[in-house]
């Protein structure tokens, strides 16, 4: 089921959106090459745990296997939700952050991705690419549409240059949760409901150096690409309005 927001608690999902774009800004200059992703996670829970908020993907799923982490930290061939560990970042690594922020029952989640230290021009390209993604998925998103137009945005972007777009994985609507319905893929297919005003939900391409297919390794959440080619990954959470829509997350340039 859809949970629409009224204006209080759009107000309420911005002020934590803001506040993790805000902690973004401080941690892109430690995504750097001989940096422990362990420590970039420390560090980040310590932030949002001063700033008032509390770490929205600690803990996050199943009981019987909860993610470890405050920070989604996917390097290279990982394509989302890898875990921070004693691996340190190497000069021309493609690095995605994903995090979210429980702000008073209000939560935020964004995604970008650092090339860190030096990268070819088809990483470079590719980077380039999916954050056009994000921004034409989100250029596709008005009240009165239809939810896949935000796929047919992404998808025909990526596609027609060459890059695989992943399937399996999607974005989703937030704010009161970090998951909630509707799904919005990247890919022209699915349910397709209308956009409404209060409909608040998290836009994120996903998009491979090779193909779009991927797998999941045995901790049960890191994702990895078919190929072990490069993957890319950039989000917004997003409200949807009568008249405009609105990037709640701001936008942060590495």
């Amino acid at each position: 089921m859809i949970r629409l927001k009224n204006e209080k608690q759009v107000e309420g999902i911005r002020v934590s959106c803001r506040m993790l774009s805000a902690m973004y800004r401080e941690l892109i200059p430690l995504v750097k090459p001989g940096t422990e992703t362990l420590e970039l996670d420390k560090w980040t829970q310590n932030w949002i745990k001063k700033a008032g908020g509390r770490p929205a993907f600690l803990g996050y799923g199943p009981k019987s296997n909860p993610y470890p982490a405050a920070l989604c930290i996917s390097i290279n061939n990982e394509v989302i939700h890898g875990i921070p560990s004693r691996r340190k970042i190497a000069d021309g690594d493609l690095v995605s952050l994903d995090c979210g922020i429980d702000l008073g029952g209000f939560i935020s989640d964004q995604a970008i991705t650092i090339e860190a230290g030096r990268v070819s021009e088809a990483v470079h390209a590719l980077n380039v690419v999916t954050k056009e993604c994000l921004y034409r998925g989100i250029g596709a998103a008005k009240a009165g549409d239809r939810l896949l137009q935000i796929a047919r945005a992404v998808h025909g972007h990526a596609a027609p240059r060459g890059y695989g777009v992943v399937r399996q994985f999607c974005g989703h609507g937030v704010g009161f949760d970090l998951h909630e319905d509707p799904q919005v893929p990247n890919h022209p297919h699915g349910p397709n409901p209308k956009m409404t005003r209060g409909l608040v939900i998290a836009v994120e391409p996903m998009i491979n150096l090779g193909t779009g297919d991927v797998e999941i390794l045995e901790d049960g959440w890191t994702v990895v690409t078919a190929d072990d080619n490069l993957s890319a990954h950039w989000e917004h959470t997003i409200a949807i309005f009568s008249d405009h829509t609105e990037i709640l997350t701001e936008k942060v340039d590495p």
